[in-house]
């Protein structure tokens, strides 16, 4: 059994508590048929100017989800010490070895990190990467950006979003950083299982975390990319650690009110998407249709909306299986 005082095995090269900008890496031990005493090497910035706020801004928890990863490197070697007041630890790709494979999970052991927090110091590697931000990282931190797209399997509107917390007033700054980030739109999100992830490990210990859904399919757009980078720096101004106003943009604000805003595959085969993002949707409409594939001549199977409001996210490849995320049908409340 993991005893809880038990130190992690990553050698960090930065410094967190030193002055200066620091470009190095979070160096994990890491055993292997082609290197018997090889490291997963995690690259990070430490940005510190003097006493004030820290903010941890993360990308790559997933590794096929790119507006986050884009934004942070170009941050990580255009951000002065000059313009900061604190820290800044900047974490372009979280999960690396996910991140250098172009997949959900890590080829190592098939750890999904958005599920593995707290993690364990002698689990798996992932297990070992949730751990250390877990006990070392998030405890320095006020204010944690997580970036994130759709990934290879579903597509989003571009949105900022945290969550409803029972404690109001962490739940208020929350919902002030992601007005700051000015999304295109931004979102009181309900997640259909936080066991296990980033965010819930960082709100449990009172951060203000923000969140993004920035588009998908495992690329990235000029646009997307874009919202990414005003949206991080607005973040830093808004936590006072970088100067200058917010560069407020336009946002319509929506809400996941419960499941119903969930619509799931039920058989395999060939996917129709019926509405496209940003689309009005009413209760009843038929979001998409699944073709059979096996034989011709069959009627393909309806998937319809439980509630009215807009299409938020639809699913991405062109093929389904049962159980896949279809369709997200979001609420507009402005």
């Amino acid at each position: 059994m993991t005893e809880v005082s038990r130190p992690s095995p990553f050698a960090p090269t930065v410094d967190f508590d030193r002055d200066g900008t620091q470009h190095g890496f979070l160096r994990l031990p890491y055993s292997r048929d082609d290197s018997a005493w090889g490291s997963v090497m995690i690259p990070i910035t430490v940005i510190r100017n003097g006493g004030g706020p820290t903010a941890l801004l993360t990308g790559g928890n997933h590794g096929d989800e790119y507006e986050g990863p884009i934004a942070l490197f170009d941050l990580a070697r255009s951000l002065r010490q000059e313009d900061v007041a604190g820290t800044v630890i900047i974490v372009p790709a979280m999960n690396y070895p996910a991140f250098r494979a172009g997949t959900r999970t890590s080829p190592i052991d098939r750890g999904n990190l958005n599920r593995s927090f707290p993690g364990r110091p002698d689990g798996t590697v992932t297990e070992k990467i949730a751990d250390y931000f877990q006990r070392y990282l998030l405890p320095r931190a006020d204010i944690v950006l997580d970036f994130h797209s759709g990934g290879r399997t579903l597509d989003f509107v571009p949105f900022c979003a945290a969550h409803i917390l029972p404690d109001k007033e962490q739940e208020e700054k929350a919902f002030a950083a992601v007005e700051a980030f000015s999304a295109p739109y931004s979102t009181r999100m309900l997640e259909i299982d936080a066991v296990g992830m980033f965010d819930t490990a960082a709100e449990n210990l009172g951060k203000v975390f923000v969140t993004t859904e920035l588009g998908g399919g495992g690329t990235a757009r000029a646009g997307t990319v874009r919202i990414a980078r005003r949206g991080v720096l607005n973040v830093l101004r808004h936590a006072g650690i970088v100067e200058g106003a917010v560069e407020k943009q336009p946002t319509r604000w929506l809400d996941m009110p419960s499941g119903d805003c969930f619509a799931f595959a039920e058989d395999d085969g060939m996917i129709e998407t019926m509405i496209d993002l940003g689309e009005a949707v009413r209760q009843g409409d038929v979001l998409a249709r699944i073709y059979p594939v096996g034989r011709t001549g069959m009627a393909p199977r309806e998937i319809r909306a439980k509630m009215s409001g807009i299409l938020a996210a639809r699913h991405f490849p062109g093929l389904v299986k049962a159980g896949d995320c279809a369709g997200v049908v979001a609420v507009l409340t402005d």
